[in-house]
């Protein structure tokens, strides 16, 4: 089947000038083509339901107007722009008979979905760093964490995640493509663009790798470090309503952080061949996908004033 699928594109590009790529994406028939399409669609259409009803409940209910909501109704916005990079041209692609994506259209989705990524990388940072303040320097969190501190914080996570793979991003797009241009991905991933080059490129697969290895080691391990400061400090205090809400607070964030960081380490801090397509698939799928879904269900689930707030937003 992914065989004959594959000869098929093949002759779809020797028979025309393709001035772009082809996204495998998940081969089936037409038939599970369409179920799956129906699947996404109800996926995407929850995913922004549920961070949109926490950026209406955050800016609707005033008690909620403090650097913690307004960090977690930024990240619910990022983290419908994350979805939209990659599962519109998903739900395309599966009515699609060709799977002809753009070179233009190729590395657009490319610079947004690992920029948005690496924005969320930041902001799970900036949201430990928030915690920290806030249980191990309660008296003056007030004055430590200002709506200034937050509102830099927030640009600076956004700036930062759209300029660091910006200048790899650009070198690869300016590179050579031979051969059958077919991606065995439903995204365009660095991974099969590099090996779809003319000539390799170890220089540009080193770089990437040493940036990507930064960007999830160095936050990663900021969370860990701010996470063991605050269990110390949830220990120390006498009551246990105390413990247990602040066990609450911080509990959802390192939910959150543990599905994201360990599905994206498991993709791009191991080692992969051709073989595991796959697996990359599926993992690239449940952190580019699954993740935005399941994140804003986990955060409302899991606290009080959020749950009281979308219940009165949504009329409950």
């Amino acid at each position: 089947m992914h065989t004959s699928r594959a000869h098929r594109h093949m002759k779809i590009y020797n028979s025309s000038i393709i001035s772009g790529f082809i996204l495998l994406g998940f081969p089936c028939p037409k038939e599970g083509q369409i179920l799956l399409f129906v699947l996404f669609s109800v996926v995407y259409l929850l995913t922004l339901m549920n961070n949109g009803s926490i950026i209406c409940a955050v800016s609707w209910d005033q008690r909620l107007h403090t650097p913690m909501y307004i960090l977690l109704a930024n990240f619910s916005f990022l983290e419908i722009w994350y979805v939209t990079s990659t599962v519109p041209n998903m739900l395309a692609n599966f009515l699609s008979d060709t799977k002809i994506i753009s070179f233009s259209g190729c590395f657009l989705q490319f610079y947004f979905f690992f920029s948005l990524g690496s924005t969320e990388c930041f902001f799970l940072a900036v949201m430990a760093f928030d915690r920290y303040l806030a249980i191990c320097w309660p008296l003056h969190y007030p004055t430590l964490m200002t709506g200034c501190l937050c509102t830099k914080l927030v640009v600076s996570c956004w700036v930062l995640g759209f300029l660091w793979f910006l200048i790899p991003i650009i070198i690869i797009s300016q590179m050579s493509f031979c051969g059958s241009r077919i991606i065995d991905h439903f995204l365009c991933d660095p991974g099969p663009l590099l090996a779809l080059t003319c000539t390799r490129a170890p220089v540009m697969e080193f770089f990437w790798t040493i940036i990507s290895f930064l960007l999830l080691c160095i936050p990663f391990l900021y969370i860990m470090v701010s996470y063991v400061l605050v269990l110390r400090a949830v220990l120390r205090v006498p009551s246990a309503a105390g413990q247990r809400k602040a066990f609450f607070t911080c509990g959802s964030h390192l939910a959150v952080v543990s599905l994201f960081y360990g599905s994206v380490m498991v993709m791009y801090l191991s080692p992969t061949s051709e073989h595991e397509a796959g697996m990359q698939k599926l993992v690239t799928l449940f952190y580019s996908v699954g993740t935005p879904l399941i994140n804003p269900v986990i955060y409302s689930l899991r606290n009080k004033d959020m749950k009281h707030a979308l219940q009165k937003f949504l009329g409950l």
